[in-house]
């Protein structure tokens, strides 16, 4: 008897050692504090320019110089990911947005504050995430074993910065300035770059990172390369073409038209609970996805994303705040435990040579649409009425999951470790991954 009881207390402390070592708690750390100082931006943004006369619509430019910047050259940035050492290459996009956001805060700490030249940092900042975005997907499986575990931990504490990023913004504006929120922001990219400094990475899989040439031609030669190896996996994108449906119809019209029917019916404080409980459901769902195992990942992902429905539909429904909070919770679940069981798919089926170039079309795929819903989302409101468009987008939710599970490569892909052991018949994946032993790069 005491030998059954002590095994799930082996068990669990081997998984922790397959996740944890010092240097995934650099990159954890590094991950983290990035996530806090990203959800600290908007606000720093909006308090800004608007403290300096400028409007909604300037602020909405210069988010947007980011997301296109980022979304134009993600892809690009792949390639380069898998041409080079993604630590270094993070390492320098962090030390970038560690200049530019600095640049920021002086020119609002000094009063001096013109539209195009937040532009200008914010695209630059696009530019450096563009470039760091790719290398985090190749980086996770070369730091821990369990892939799962680590993408699960990770989710759980940028849900946790998500949460209190805003909150801390805020402060911050009250108490010193959106200055001082930019320079908070400058400082997450500095403690980033330093625990990436500090890290230490095993080499390469031999071969993994064969370079065809040098030059354009062979710049271009990458990028055909990837797209040839993204077209191949049905699975891949099969979930990205239905994802481009979910960005427009969904997610796009979900966040604008959630943020002004909760404002306009129960005010700010409302939103920002109903916001809260998002975001608490995402560090549930993180947390789900560090214990539960399906054999089937993308099933099960695809089955826990149901829950979204709740969130727009909730709100479209025109129930009561506690109803709204609790069908964000169930959302934020489902969306952060679908969001774990993709990146270990992507991460452990796609072999390593090529994976930062397929992560990074993957990003691009995943974020083309979602301008497109959310500029969709107010005409669309003016001819259906806000809360039709949220019942509309909480049956397309449904019926987004349905063609994921109704797509065989999708509902079909089997996690790596049960085809490894021939469980079922299938064949093993290209690579797996082992724990980082091995120097600094």
């Amino acid at each position: 008897m005491a030998g059954r009881s002590s095994q799930p207390t082996y068990e669990k402390a081997a998984a922790a050692r397959a996740v944890w070592s010092r240097d995934f708690g650099l990159f954890f750390t590094a991950r983290a504090v990035a996530r806090l100082g990203d959800t600290m931006l908007p606000v720093a943004l909006a308090a800004g320019l608007l403290q300096h006369g400028y409007g909604a619509g300037a602020v909405g430019l210069a988010m947007a110089a980011t997301a296109a910047a980022f979304a134009g050259l993600v892809v690009f940035g792949g390639v380069l990911a898998d041409r080079f050492s993604t630590r270094k290459l993070m390492i320098g996009s962090d030390l970038v947005r560690l200049g530019t956001q600095a640049l920021a805060a002086a020119l609002f700490f000094s009063g001096h504050v013109v539209l195009w030249q937040i532009c200008a940092i914010g695209f630059v900042n696009g530019v450096a995430s563009a470039v760091f975005q790719p290398g985090v997907a190749s980086t996770v499986p070369r730091l821990a074993a369990d892939i799962q575990g680590a993408n699960g931990a990770i989710r759980v504490a940028e849900s946790a910065a998500q949460l209190a990023g805003p909150a801390v913004a805020g402060l911050l504006v009250g108490f010193a300035s959106p200055g001082g929120v930019f320079a908070a922001h400058a400082t997450t990219y500095a403690v980033s770059a330093l625990c990436l400094l500090l890290l230490r990475l095993p080499p390469p899989v031999p071969g993994s990172r064969a370079v065809a040439g040098r030059g354009t031609k062979a710049f271009r030669a990458d990028l055909v390369e990837g797209w040839r190896e993204f077209r191949s996996r049905r699975w891949l994108w099969g979930v990205i073409a239905v994802w481009c449906v979910y960005m427009i119809a969904v997610w796009g019209p979900t966040v604008p038209l959630v943020a002004t029917e909760v404002v306009r019916e129960h005010g700010p404080r409302a939103y920002g609970l109903v916001n809260s409980a998002l975001g608490a459901g995402t560090v549930v769902g993180g947390l789900l996805a560090l214990r539960l195992r399906p054999r089937r990942m993308l099933r099960a992902g695809a089955i826990a994303l149901v829950g979204f429905a709740a969130f727009p539909a909730s709100v479209g429904a025109g129930l009561g705040l506690p109803a709204m909070a609790g069908g964000a919770a169930v959302a934020g679940a489902g969306m952060s435990f679908w969001g774990v069981m993709w990146a270990t798919s992507v991460q452990t089926q796609v072999p390593p040579d090529v994976l930062n170039r397929i992560h990074a079309y993957d990003v691009a795929g995943s974020l083309a649409m979602m301008p497109v819903g959310q500029a969709l989302a107010g005409p669309a409101a003016s001819v259906l009425g806000a809360d039709h468009v949220l019942l509309v987008a909480g049956a397309t939710s449904f019926a987004v999951c349905a063609a994921l599970l109704l797509i065989p490569a999708v509902r079909g892909l089997v996690r790596v470790d049960a085809a490894a052991a021939g469980s079922d018949g299938t064949s093993a994946p290209l690579h797996t991954a082992e724990p980082a032993r091995a120097p600094k790069r």
